[in-house]
């Protein structure tokens, strides 16, 4: 039987699931922590290749080792988008962002793209008792059509599709408005210096990138030429709030300690910690205990930092003695870029350090660097350490942990969410039976077993402005990603039976019905 729910019904059963956790809280706390903590740190930006466990020689990610060292490692393990907005809206979803349009790239000043009347994975980890919170990069659109009212409550957001608690940056920094978010109100946001946001005009006499290089402490290479904030240009035009503007420096810290302070607040229940970090994302402006150290320019730099962040989420795990039931989860939203829009010295300083690792292209692209990212997994009282090698998918989290939760899901739940929970505990070795990647003008490839087929498309060949190849071509690539994980020879005319077999399967999954598996 299929269920729908309105806006109205789905409001109405998030207040009861919140009123029955109160209710019932205190006396079921020992049964209610049985269940495990579950906390995803989604990076952004960060490549395959770009923490030591898997293969870095020129920076070292101790933090992120001892974590891969203590659960499960994946070789093969994706994004659905090699692009943030995307990949975000699926994971919470369980839904590929390519089946709901106006799923891109978000705007700073973009209405929420999630749908109040789907139910989210926070909302069902809402029902099985747990607290929700997000903390860091959001970029999944606030308020209603139109955009939201910066000066008044900040609504449609989190709080409205299964979020208990948030504590944000409203889209990316290099995006004005450069404010937190926490709920529905700007922090430190003073009335009398209310906030003007424009994507389209130039607003207020705000000095801009283009305008005032001058004042600039980091220039932009390509893009980024508007208004100035904290001695950066942003992409859009904002003006007012200027008690409320961050400091990119102690972002890290801001995100990090808004992410411990949610663990001690909710440890003795179960909890959900979305915590989207905005390292390695551009603009690169590290704390100075990091700028500096790395040897590779403010991109080294931030990962260095963002290793200390994952330390620090560790640590609290360790002292409040939850590490033992907390299911920990490291990846990231995409793949590698290099220069996106800064002039940081992060191409001349990259020596030999390898982003993308032994893959082809990165952020933006079809090929592997573009959605093939970091995956690690810790749960020590059920996860054995280790390496796998099975396929998973980012949008397989929601499905898998309502396996884990017991938690039933109707037929327009996570339509494309698969149950991998044996495969993210390490038991299954195979993972799903194939994945699929989107590239940022929405060319599709799909991964079934050693093979990989990408759809032919018409757009360009080469990001001119990342140095970034997009793996966009007019014919059918085929890749043995086995004996060629660099894509560097198309095999689709010596392989004609593959090539039919993975694009009827490619045009299924388009065409599918929208509902469960």
């Amino acid at each position: 039987m299929k269920h729908f729910y309105s806006v109205s019904a789905l409001h109405a059963l998030r207040l009861v699931a919140g009123a029955l956790c109160l209710l019932f809280g205190a006396s079921s706390t020992v049964q209610a922590q049985q269940k495990p903590n579950i906390i995803i740190i989604y990076t952004d930006d960060l490549g395959y290749g770009d923490i030591s466990c898997n293969g870095a020689t020129q920076v070292k990610t101790p933090n992120i080792d001892k974590l891969a060292a203590q659960g499960l490692r994946f070789t093969q393990a994706y994004a659905t988008s090699a692009t943030c907005t995307p990949s975000r809206f699926s994971m919470l979803t369980g839904k590929y962002a390519w089946r709901k349009q106006d799923t891109g790239i978000a705007p700073g000043d973009a209405a929420l793209i999630i749908p109040q009347d789907m139910r989210t994975l926070p909302d069902m980890l809402q029902s099985a008792g747990y607290k929700t919170g997000v903390v860091g990069k959001w970029h999944l659109g606030l308020g209603p059509k139109g955009g939201p009212d910066w000066n008044a409550d900040v609504k449609p957001g989190p709080l409205e599709i299964g979020f208990n608690y948030s504590f944000l940056m409203p889209a990316t920094a290099d995006r004005v408005p450069c404010v937190y978010l926490e709920n529905y109100r700007i922090v430190d946001l003073d009335p009398a210096d209310p906030i003007q946001v424009s994507y389209k005009d130039k607003i207020g006499d705000e000095p801009t990138g283009r305008e005032n290089p001058e004042l600039l402490k980091m220039k932009y290479s390509h893009g980024h030429d508007n208004t100035i904030v904290n001695g950066v240009s942003r992409i859009g035009y904002m003006t007012g709030g200027t008690k409320a503007r961050w400091i990119d420096e102690d972002m890290a810290d801001v995100f990090t300690n808004r992410a411990v302070k949610f663990i001690d607040q909710n440890q003795k229940q179960p909890f959900f910690l979305y915590f989207a970090t905005h390292d390695i994302h551009v603009p690169r402006l590290p704390h100075s205990r990091f700028a500096g150290k790395s040897g590779m320019g403010p991109r080294g730099d931030a990962i260095l930092q963002l290793d200390w962040t994952v330390g620090e989420i560790m640590n609290a795990l360790d002292r409040l003695n939850l590490a033992k039931n907390t299911i920990l989860i490291f990846t990231s939203d995409n793949g590698p870029v290099v220069d996106d829009g800064y002039v940081d010295q992060a191409v001349e300083k990259l020596g030999k350090h390898t982003p993308s690792g032994p893959m082809r292209g990165g952020k933006y692209s079809a090929f592997e660097a573009g959605t093939r990212v970091p995956f690690l997994v810790r749960w020590p009282s059920k996860i054995s350490p280790g390496v796998s090698n099975a396929l998973f998918s980012q949008v397989d989290l929601y499905a898998s942990f309502a396996s884990l939760t017991g938690q039933k899901l109707a037929t327009q739940d996570a339509p494309d969410s698969h149950n991998q929970l044996q495969t993210l505990l390490g038991k299954a070795k195979i993972g799903r039976e194939y994945v699929v990647q989107q590239s940022l003008n929405n060319t599709l490839s799909i991964v079934r077993g050693d093979w990989k087929y990408i759809e032919p498309s018409s757009g360009p060949t080469m990001n001119k402005n990342t140095n970034t190849e997009l793996g966009n071509n007019p014919q059918p690539q085929l890749y043995h990603l086995k004996k060629d994980v660099a894509e560097k020879q198309n095999v689709a005319q010596a392989n004609p039976a593959t090539l039919k077999e993975l694009q009827t399967l490619l045009a299924s999954v388009k065409a599918k019905e929208k509902t469960r598996p």
